[in-house]
C-alpha cells in the first residue's frame, strides 16, 4: 500500500480573511499534520454570465456580497496572496496547492510551479484548461470525478495519454453534495476506478464531503492513496462549505488513523511473530 496522503482543503472557508488563511495553515501543519492544504483560484468574470454575476446569491444568509459575484469576488485571494500562502506553506513544511476553475486561473497558479494543481468535478470537462496544464505543467495534475459520466472520464484520460501525461494525473472518486449522505459516498467506486484506470494514471484518490472520518479509512484501504477533505476551525461559521469540513482536532484524527493504517496494512513476514512466540509457548494448547 502506497503511504496516505492527507489533503485539507480551507477552499474559501478562510472567508477571505488572509491571516485567517496563515492561522489555518500554521494549524494544518503543526497540529493537525497533513501533508497538503488547498485553496481555490476562480476568474469569475471569467466563469459566471452576466446575469449569474448580478444575481442574488441563492442562500443570502451565506453571502459576503449584495450580488453573488460580489460574494465570490470577496471570497477571491489575488496572486500576491497566493504567492504568499505558498510562501507560508513551504515555511510551515506543508504542499501548497490551488484548485483552479478556468484557464486564467490555471495558468496564473501554474506560474507559482507549485508540486501539483488540483482540477475540482466541476471544471473536469473543460478541455481546453485540461490541455493547456498538459502541455505547460510540469507538476502532478489532480482531478475529482464527481457528477461525471463514464465517458467523460474516458475522454479525460484519453486526453491526458494523448499528451503523455496520463503518469502525472491523479484522479479521485468523488461524491459531488454538502454534505453527502453515507449511502451516496458510493465507495465502492474507488475500486471501479482501481481496476479500470489504475495502470493508467499515477494514483487513484478520493475526495470526501461526507461527516466523520471512518469512510476515509475504508477508501484507504480500497485503494484511494490520496484523501481529500474539506476543513475548517469552526463549522458553524457563514458559509456553505464549513457544514460538511472537518474541523482540526477531527482532520488530526484523521491523519493519526491514516498511518496506523497504512503500517497495519501488511502480511506476516513469518508465520509465527516475534511478539507471538512468547504468548505460544504460555498460552497454546498442548496434547497431553
Amino acid at each position: 500500500m502506497k503511504i496516505p496522503r492527507l489533503v485539507a482543503e480551507v477552499g474559501c472557508n478562510h472567508k477571505g480573511d488572509m491571516e485567517l488563511a496563515k492561522e489555518f495553515i500554521n494549524i494544518a501543519a503543526s497540529f493537525c499534520k497533513v501533508d497538503i492544504v488547498k485553496f481555490q483560484k476562480r476568474s469569475n468574470k471569467e466563469l459566471l454570465t452576466k446575469e449569474q454575476y448580478n444575481a442574488a446569491h441563492p442562500n443570502p444568509a451565506n453571502s459576503y456580497g449584495n450580488t453573488y459575484g460580489e460574494h465570490r469576488e470577496f471570497l477571491e485571494f489575488s496572486m500576491e496572496q497566493h504567492k504568499q500562502l505558498k510562501e507560508w506553506c513551504e515555511e510551515s513544511g506543508i504542499i501548497y496547492c490551488t484548485s483552479v476553475w478556468d484557464l486564467t486561473s490555471a495558468k496564473e497558479i501554474a506560474s507559482l510551479n507549485p508540486v501539483l494543481i488540483k482540477i475540482p468535478s466541476a471544471c473536469n470537462n473543460n478541455l481546453s484548461m485540461l490541455e493547456w496544464l498538459a502541455d505547460n505543467y510540469p507538476g502532478e495534475i489532480h482531478l475529482s470525478f464527481g457528477m461525471t459520466k463514464y465517458v467523460e472520464e474516458e475522454r479525460v484520460i484519453q486526453l491526458f495519454e494523448d499528451k503523455g501525461r496520463n503518469k502525472d494525473l491523479v484522479i479521485y472518486s468523488c461524491t459531488s453534495g454538502y454534505p453527502v449522505p453515507f449511502e451516496d459516498i458510493c465507495l465502492l467506486e474507488i475500486d471501479r476506478l482501481k481496476k479500470k484506470y489504475h495502470k493508467r494514471v499515477k494514483e487513484i484518490g478520493f475526495s470526501g464531503h461526507h461527516l466523520g472520518i471512518a469512510v476515509d479509512i475504508a477508501a484507504y484501504t480500497l485503494g484511494a492513496s490520496i484523501i481529500e477533505r474539506h476543513y475548517t476551525l469552526d463549522r458553524t461559521w457563514k458559509g456553505t462549505d464549513h457544514a460538511a469540513s472537518l474541523e482540526p482536532e477531527g482532520l488530526r484524527k484523521l491523519k493519526r488513523n491514516l498511518d496506523v493504517t497504512h503500517e497495519a496494512l501488511q502480511f506476516k513476514n513469518e508465520e509465527i511473530l516475534d511478539i507471538e512466540k512468547v504468548q505460544r509457548e504460555k498460552l497454546k494448547y498442548r496434547e497431553r
